[in-house]
């Protein structure tokens, strides 16, 4: 079910960027710089709806449903491997070191060195 949520979700993605980078810019015509065209048109200064308008409303809805459907399933899943969770087997530990680490100063000589003064 993820999965499919996932592939949904990029595609409509893809899509929502090409469909809003096909898109004019509100001050494409050259009379909108000047406020001509029409405040008194029946849908206002923008005109009707275009399909790409209409179609950049569907992506985006589709987009923020997978959104919060792919949000619901992370959210829910069981213990689910993490990034933050460590999955790999312990490192074992070394004992700590005792005694005299001090290297020794003559054979068989078993008192640690004295510091020189």
């Amino acid at each position: 079910m993820s999965l499919f949520l996932i592939i949904i979700h990029i595609v409509v993605s893809i899509a929502l960027i090409m469909i809003v980078l096909l898109q004019t810019g509100k001050g494409a015509d050259m009379g909108a710089a000047f406020g001509g065209g029409g405040s008194q048109t029946l849908f206002g200064s923008t005109g009707a709806s275009t399909f790409l308008s209409k179609a950049t409303t569907a992506a985006a809805v589709v987009f923020m449903l997978t959104s919060l459907g792919l949000a619901y399933l992370s959210s829910h899943r069981g213990e689910a491997p993490s990034v933050l969770t460590d999955t790999r087997a312990p490192i074992e530990s070394q004992a700590p070191v005792t005694g005299n680490t001090a290297p020794a100063t003559g054979a068989g000589n078993s008192q640690p060195a004295k510091p020189a003064p």
